[in-house]
């Protein structure tokens, strides 16, 4: 535990401690800006029963966020380290594969939920400008995050795999853009197939990520994609580590 905490840690200073991290936080920031305005602008217009975090998530902000900033986060997980030579330094240390994939992924997931949390502060200012309680549910707030939590999961593991698959940081992100963006397509297809149809209905209905994540944004938490979500990140994280043991058999 102490040697993969080491390693945790090392990531995270990479994040925190380099100016590129800061870039993406503030692209982030950017983004979600855009989407508060949008957000304050459909407040003026008539009440509504739609939850403030519902109406963010129909700006559609949220997904280009989540597909932009991802293969930027991870793109230097593996490649980087392959690219100056430090890998193979790592790899001789006593530390485990698993230890060493585990770390990054754990240390980008924890930069990418600090990336989210100035989404609170826009909360916090529609429920001052409101004053409604209603506003800012603590029900509500902490099933969304388990949302951007769980679809954070899914894209890291995503781009943690394509890191590894090369040295170069540029074609990591671009395989982890096209991996997101597949992703994206699939969950397009399947929320236009009705689920009540024929069995390809039904499996693509599983992957029906914009729903899910709605039911999320207005409180309600299916086991159902939580357990979805964790199995495809644990699949990821599976053929990275595969990946990374691959350097055994050169």
């Amino acid at each position: 535990m102490r040697t993969w905490w080491t390693l945790t840690r090392r990531e995270l200073a990479g994040f925190f401690l380099s100016l590129t991290g800061y870039v993406i936080i503030a692209a982030a920031v950017l983004l979600m800006g855009g989407s508060f305005v949008v957000l304050i602008t459909n407040l003026q217009r008539e009440a509504t029963p739609m939850p403030v975090t519902e109406m963010f998530y129909n700006t559609q902000f949220f997904w280009l966020i989540l597909l932009l900033t991802t293969p930027v986060i991870t793109m230097r997980l593996f490649a980087l380290e392959k690219f100056t030579g430090t890998f193979e330094t790592l790899m001789t240390t006593p530390v485990s594969d698993l230890q060493v994939v585990l770390a990054k992924f754990v240390a980008a997931l924890v930069f990418y939920t600090v990336m989210w949390l100035p989404l609170l502060g826009c909360l916090f200012v529609v429920r001052y400008y409101t004053r409604d309680e209603w506003v800012f549910d603590p029900g509500v707030i902490a099933s969304t995050y388990l949302g951007i939590l769980l679809l954070g999961s899914l894209f890291i593991s995503l781009g943690c795999c394509a890191s590894a698959l090369t040295r170069s940081q540029v074609i990591a992100a671009i395989i982890s853009l096209v991996f997101g963006a597949c992703v994206f397509m699939l969950a397009y297809v399947a929320d236009q197939v009705p689920a009540r149809g024929n069995w390809t209905g039904q499996v693509l209905a599983c992957f029906g990520l914009f729903e899910q994540m709605h039911d999320f944004v207005r409180g309600v938490v299916d086991t159902r994609p939580v357990v979805l979500l964790g199995t495809l990140t644990l699949f990821f994280l599976f053929l990275t580590l595969r990946v990374v043991e691959s350097r055994r058999w050169k």
